[in-house]
């Protein structure tokens, strides 16, 4: 599956599907957590949320390319990532763009 975020691919005339979307809420440990606000005392990289972060990146990509696939796409164009925090320490990650076909 071909992901990107302009909204064209060169040398190809596509069809648009639609709308695709992939999304997952993570959270870290509550030990890691706890670590972590500790950390934002002497400052630096907090790399626990760093991690869950490109997980959950990861699995909403995974998420909105499977749709995307089970629509019969070949491409998927326009792809946009947004994030919110729901809870603390606990973040929705949303990945979204257009499913096209190869024409």
């Amino acid at each position: 599956m071909l992901i990107v975020t302009t909204d064209h691919i060169t040398g190809k005339n596509v069809e648009m599907l639609g709308l695709v979307k992939g999304s997952t809420i993570q959270t870290v440990h509550m030990g890691k957590d706890i670590m972590n606000g500790f950390k934002t005392l002497v400052g630096g990289e907090l790399t626990s949320y760093n991690e869950m972060m490109n997980e959950a990146r990861a699995l909403a990509t995974k998420r909105m390319a499977e749709e995307a696939q089970s629509m019969g796409a070949d491409a998927i164009v326009c792809v946009r990532y947004s994030s919110a925090s729901v809870a603390q320490a606990a973040a929705e990650i949303m990945a979204y763009g257009t499913a096209v076909k190869f024409v």
